[in-house]
């Protein structure tokens, strides 16, 4: 990115998280400068959500206008935005799907030039794979969409939305939000959100029925991020984010300037933060339960059972690391209030004596079990259009209620959003997927790129490489 805006090429570069974005444009600057390009340094920006919106309106009209050269960016920019006159893309590890892919790509180009777009593989499990399998990206189509249509704690909000801008008839209801939506409109009307009349139901609060709608699917009010000293407002951050990134002791990074996270009031929903240069940075540590509250369908397969159904999922972040590069300096505890989350989710059930048989140790099933459901975590997102982000796993050599070994990938959402649905629809591709992944990979006992997931609460350990080989192959039934 550096090297294009010497050049005085226009290039927006895609990354994958906030965090990479303050990173990412932060050190693009210190290049410049470094190479005596002071002038060029002020043309380099970042991009992410949780900006206030008068600040991303300006960096907007600065990237159309040539004021920014280069911009650091996540998928914020990605679609609804007009922008024009680029000549260079960089995407920085697959966004998550293919519709992605050529939404990025395709920013710049627009006008009669020839553009660049380059993408950039992650020490990842899907971009190693499909960096090995190109014909995934270049020779198939646009993914389908998996949404969850029956959605209760979506379809709420967005009922209040319809019955807000023209009262809801009964039969407009049924028409475009599906049958469950009669019953979630009595209960609207029992809650007060809704009245109903004889010809439809009407919204009657004084607030507007968009703010129970979150486009970015996060859940409860965003927490605000405020510098103690000024009382200036720097950001926001989905409620749902907030525990693992602005805790007390966070580094939180705005426009490349350090902060340190004072205090997290979550009952204000707002984070008091310092202007602070740190030469570390944080990552929390979270502890996970989970229990299966309805298994909706299950089948046997061989030594395996597959099952999907609603689950119960209890997690709370314990503490935090201080990082510097890959070496861990220290780490604290905290004490934050468990989150429960209700989603649906699928779980392969094998038994000990299986494993065994096919010479996995007992000591070794936990780190097998763990390292095979962090592969497949990071392969989902070629099957169903979601993000390694956007769900969830929990592994366990024993699990209360199954009695044997378990692996469980479930929603990051309320109620689901059907990526666990069409992940159990494929799973024996998608497993297929996940071993080929694991056996080609040339590294010895595990890496970024197949078994280590940088969402793991667990600091990556156990896993055990050669034992998620076996173990897949079991549930695959190909010993």
């Amino acid at each position: 990115m550096a090297d294009l805006v010497r050049r005085r090429v226009r290039t927006l570069t895609f990354v994958r998280s906030r965090r990479e974005a303050e990173v990412i444009g932060t050190a693009v600057r210190g290049s410049l400068t470094d190479s005596g390009d002071d002038a060029l340094a002020t043309t380099v920006a970042a991009y992410r959500g949780g900006y206030l919106p008068e600040e991303r309106r300006e960096l907007e009209s600065s990237l159309r206008s040539g004021r920014i050269l280069g911009m650091a960016a996540t998928n914020a920019l990605e679609l609804g935005i007009d922008v024009s006159g680029l000549d260079a893309v960089i995407t920085t590890g697959w966004p998550g799907t293919r519709a992605s892919l050529w939404q990025q790509f395709g920013r710049a180009g627009r006008g009669t030039n020839d553009a660049l777009a380059i993408m950039i593989g992650r020490d990842d499990p899907l971009d190693t794979y499909l960096l090995h399998n190109p014909d995934a990206i270049f020779s198939a189509p646009i993914e389908a969409s998996v949404f969850d249509p029956d959605n209760a704690d979506v379809l709420r909000g967005h009922l209040c939305c319809a019955a807000a801008e023209i009262p809801l008839r009964a039969e407009d209801a049924t028409a475009w939000f599906g049958p469950t939506a009669l019953g979630l409109l009595e209960e609207l009307q029992a809650g007060a959100m809704l009245r109903k009349r004889p010809d439809a139901w009407y919204w009657v609060q004084r607030t507007r029925a968009t703010d129970l709608v979150d486009i970015r699917g996060g859940s409860g009010s965003p927490v605000q991020v405020v510098e103690e000293d000024t009382g200036r407002l720097l950001g926001s951050v989905d409620a749902g984010a907030a525990d693992r990134t602005v805790h007390t002791g966070a580094v939180y990074v705005h426009q490349g300037v350090t902060h340190l996270v004072s205090e997290l009031d979550l009952a204000a929903s707002v984070a008091f933060v310092r202007e602070l240069e740190v030469p570390y940075t944080t990552h929390a540590r979270t502890t996970s339960d989970l229990l299966i509250t309805n298994e909706t369908s299950s089948t046997r397969e061989g030594d395996t059972t597959i099952s999907f159904g609603e689950l119960l999922v209890t997690s709370q972040v314990v503490g935090f690391q201080r990082r510097r590069g890959g070496r861990v300096l220290g780490e604290e505890p905290l004490d934050l209030p468990q989150r429960e989350l209700h989603t649906k989710g699928l779980w392969w059930v094998i038994d000990e004596a299986v494993c065994l048989q096919a010479g996995i140790e007992s000591m070794a099933i936990p780190g097998a079990a763990h390292a095979a459901e962090h592969a497949a975590i990071g392969l989902l997102p070629l099957f169903a259009t979601c993000d390694r982000w956007d769900i969830g796993g929990l592994s366990t050599a024993l699990h209360p209620q199954t009695g044997a070994v378990t692996i469980f990938v479930y929603d990051g959402y309320p109620s689901g959003a059907g990526f666990a649905q069409r992940g159990h629809d494929v799973w024996r591709d998608w497993l297929t997927a996940t071993a080929q992944l694991i056996r080609t990979c040339r590294c010895d006992d595990g890496c970024p790129s197949c078994i280590q997931s940088p969402k793991c609460g667990n600091g990556n350990s156990p896993l055990d490489k050669a034992g998620a080989q076996t173990l897949l192959a079991a549930l695959l039934g190909s010993r």
